[in-house]
């Protein structure tokens, strides 16, 4: 490379992560030139996209993380060329993270998957070469109807499932209809893997299984665990647009062991030892009772105004009047009153004033104060509760469902599709009737889920109820937007299971890890450019249902997973004898005309009418904006629903006692059902499921001693894992982008897969910046080259989630099928869980050991 070309190799990478780091609303549109593969530096970074005379913009939705983003694709001679926000839409706007412009690399990579292939070696394993070799879309349909049929002649149809990942809102025809008219109960999602425990908290305080928005436009004070929100939180490109605004009125303080990117931005850093977020909570809790700085408007005062919260002594319940809250006095007595911030010092390792200052600070902004609770203290061995200490502070200082705080999700109108009972035959109906393969509502294994016993998945439970045999074996399965030999701790146990599958279908963009165990892989749309579907966002106080829209022509022989490959399916099916599931998706009619689907196509089209008839039918209309008709849904992209009508749930939420519960009623039934469901009591369950609490204090929000997998040696640390602001939901690692721009994130370097570690513990190994290293533990081990960063709390060692793929492209792996590139993560996470919730554990509960190469 000559000089030249290196110094403008240098200007164009410089360029791009200025324009990144610069937040969404700049947006890449303005470099790129009329070619997808090539990126110019422009003199005027400011200046807006202009648009040629032969292009135009399109709008459709981005899935590259649950942000869901509404956005407009510039189309150009039939090619995607630049990305934008939406300007219709009132959530993200004109604002898009970076993630949304590397859907450009995805959609022409040519390391797609571009016809259906079957597999040729019988024999399945790591290494093993699987002989794919092409086959057209009419074999593959065959092949996959008539094992299906195998199953149902032999009434086996419980031991097919389907696997999800990522999706749109036509889920429920391929992950719900399709396993159900079939026979089988198992539909597995990835829910377990990505915030199930981060719901637990709002569930059994407040009534709320979902995801929560945050009013930081109104805030005073966001204090946020284990989230970072200006890079990889839900909604990032609204968050990541408003952050300077929130900077120049709000203190923001983050608890976190590593300085992510807004720790970076933030007034407090609070570096906590990993798992120990539960004793900062409940310290903080005792702060606000103690100083008497809770919001008396929400939560309610002592009858004589004098406050009895004092370290150490208990308090006579009847001396407190509650408004909207229920048991905070025996939230004290049980946990509180001995919760010091000196004892939390010592468990958490953050200075006891510290604690005091940010609990202070939290409170007197109340009730425009946000705690925003992300995986980082939830998704742990005994996260659940640590997901209810945290959020109970939303409680505390009133800030729930009220302007400035923590808010549920605006209403919104789709509806879902035509029953399925009328096509359930007595096969179907007596396979349905057989419990999931996840061992959800075990003993050991509640999955509380909407306060149900088993009522939440066990995701990567799955591979031990395959390998196990326990239920019964699976024959057969279609997994779709997921690669969970990848993406679940413990992936190797993922590679054994596959092994043992008889059939794998897997419908993919790329030929990826949990692929190369699969007999048929088919091509999948891409979701921003190629597809069909709609999403439902939330944030900036407003939802959002943005429409997934095929803007260009498909650049490979692919297909839509939940609509066209099912309706293809139950075409074969009906020749083979079986029309049930034909005649169940001839029911999806278009709403317009009242005609019944004759194709995929059609089927694929009819659908999302008929899902979204009352946002776009003036007839139908109930609420947010108006259209005029299809036509003008459909170009406009997206529907957005009122403001939001704060304080709306006071009083009527969805708990037992219709209050905020600091002692929790909601959980209470919820651990009982399940304890007599095994004829046993709620002790018993807590201890078969890893946790410590007994007795009352099970129904509040308290402390639990961190569960941690490895022993204590001179070289062991415990692992920090994260997401990088470039993954898309880690199937980003096959574009170039991801990689020579992954220095954005602090402390990493570009091109390299890095493990961050504090210059203290560096030295002491006497390891350099550079040198190669190897992580290890009981579940696994990998190799990555070493950062010495400030960062990084001593103790610990910080790595990003995303590199070590052995299979996807010729940039994700070293070797493509054979070797990775990097480590991945998952390599050295044992499979364990957060039990109440079915949640993996992925944060602060693993030590790894770590060697120089």
């Amino acid at each position: 490379m000559n000089k030249t070309e290196n110094t403008t190799r240098k200007s164009r990478k410089s360029f791009l992560k200025q324009t990144l780091m610069a937040g969404s609303g700049l947006g890449l549109g303005s470099v790129f030139a009329s070619g997808l593969n090539t990126l110019k530096a422009s003199d005027r970074t400011g200046e807006k996209p202009r648009a040629g005379q032969n292009g135009r913009w399109e709008a459709s939705a981005c899935l590259g993380c649950t942000s869901w983003c509404s956005v407009q694709v510039y189309v150009q001679d039939g090619r995607a060329t630049r990305v934008r926000g939406n300007p219709n839409s009132k959530v993200n706007g004109e604002n898009i993270c970076v993630r949304g412009h590397m859907g450009l690399q995805q959609v022409y990579d040519p390391d797609r998957l571009k016809t259906p292939m079957k597999r040729t070696n019988p024999d399945k394993g790591r290494g093993v070469d699987p002989g794919f070799v092409p086959i057209t879309w009419e074999e593959a349909i065959d092949t996959i109807a008539e094992k299906i049929m195998e199953l149902r002649r032999n009434e086996e149809t419980h031991k097919f499932m389907v696997t999800r990942g990522r999706y749109t809102y036509l889920r429920d025809i391929l992950y719900d209809r399709f396993p159900k008219i079939i026979g089988s109960p198992n539909n597995i999602s990835h829910s377990a893997i990505c915030a199930e425990a981060e719901k637990f908290g709002p569930y059994y305080t407040e009534g709320i299984w979902a995801y929560r928005q945050y009013d930081v436009r109104n805030a005073r004070y966001v204090l946020c665990w284990g989230a970072d929100p200006i890079a990889t939180n839900r909604q990032v490109s609204h968050y990541n647009n408003a952050w300077g605004e929130v900077l120049s009125r709000a203190k923001v303080a983050t608890v976190e062991p590593r300085l992510s990117a807004t720790a970076a931005k933030s007034d407090e850093w609070l570096p906590v030892k990993p798992g120990e977020d539960g004793a900062l909570a409940v310290a903080m809790a005792h702060v606000i009772l103690t100083r008497g700085l809770w919001y008396r408007p929400f939560v309610g005062d002592f009858k004589d105004g004098k406050n009895r919260f004092r370290t150490g002594r208990t308090v006579n319940e009847n001396t407190f009047e509650e408004i909207y809250t229920h048991g905070l006095v025996r939230w004290w007595n049980l946990e509180l009153k001995d919760r010091t911030p000196e004892w939390a010092a010592g468990k958490a390792g953050v200075p006891a004033d510290q604690i005091e200052r940010v609990a202070i600070d939290f409170a007197r902004a109340a009730p425009q104060a946000i705690c925003w609770v992300g995986g980082g203290p939830t998704m742990q061995v005994r996260g659940a509760y640590n997901s209810m200490a945290t959020h109970a502070l939303n409680g505390l200082v009133g800030s729930v469902d009220n302007k400035g705080g923590t808010l549920a999700s605006n209403p919104e109108y789709s509806q879902g599709f035509p029953s399925v009972e009328p096509y359930l035959d007595d096969i179907a109906r007596k396979g349905i009737a057989k419990p999931k393969i996840d061992q959800r509502g075990y003993l050991e294994y509640p999955a509380l889920k909407g306060g149900s016993s088993g009522g939440g998945v066990v995701t990567n439970r799955t591979a031990d109820g395959i390998l196990d045999g326990d239920p019964y074996d699976i024959k057969m399965i279609i997994a779709y937007f997921n690669n969970f030999a990848f993406s679940n701790p413990g992936s190797n146990r993922w590679e054994k299971a596959m092994e043992k599958i008889p059939f794998n279908v897997h419908i993919t963009t790329h030929v990826a890890e949990y692929s190369m165990f699969c007999d048929i892989i088919l091509p999948a749309t891409h979701h921003m450019f190629e597809r069909h579907g709609f999403m439902k966002s939330i944030g900036n106080a407003h939802r959002q249902l943005p429409l997934n829209r095929p803007v260009i022509d498909r650049v490979w022989d692919s297909k839509t997973d939940e609509t066209e490959v099912t309706w293809l399916i139950a075409e074969k099916l009906a020749e083979k004898g079986f029309p049930n599931m034909l005649d169940h998706y001839k029911q999806y009619r278009d709403p317009e005309t009242g005609a019944e689907p004759k194709n995929e196509k059609e089927f694929d089209l009819y659908a999302l009418k008929h899902a979204t008839r009352d946002l776009w039918d003036p007839d139908h209309y109930k609420g947010g904006d108006r259209f005029d008709g299809w036509d003008d849904f459909y170009k406009t992209g997206v529907w957005n629903s009122e403001p939001y009508n704060y304080r709306g749930r006071w009083g009527s939420m969805n708990t037992r006692t219709r209050k905020f519960e600091f002692f929790s009623e909601t959980l209470k039934e919820a651990l009982t059902g399940h304890a007599e469901r095994h004829d046993t009591d709620v002790d018993t369950v807590l201890a078969t499921s890893n946790y410590l609490a007994r007795g009352d204090l099970a129904f509040v929000p308290h402390y639990e001693e961190p569960f941690v997998h490895g022993e204590d040696r001179e070289n062991s640390f415990m692992l920090v894992d994260y997401k990088s602001r470039l993954n898309r939901e880690g199937r980003s690692a096959n574009c170039s982008w991801y990689h020579e721009m992954k220095d954005i994130d602090p402390g990493c370097i570009a091109g390299e897969d890095v493990a961050q570690l504090n210059p203290e513990d560096a030295d002491r190994l006497g390891l350099r910046d550079g040198d190669k290293i190897r992580l290890h533990s009981s579940a696994g081990e990998l190799e990555c080259r070493l950062v010495r960063w400030e960062g990084v709390r001593p103790g610990t060692i910080v790595k990003p989630f995303g590199m070590g793929h052995w299979a996807y492209g010729r940039y994700a792996t070293r070797v493509n099928g054979k070797q990775p590139l990097g480590g991945n993560n998952n390599q050295v996470m044992p499979a364990d869980y957060d039990r109440l919730s079915g949640s993996s554990a992925f944060y602060g509960y693993v030590k790894v050991n770590v060697d120089k190469v």
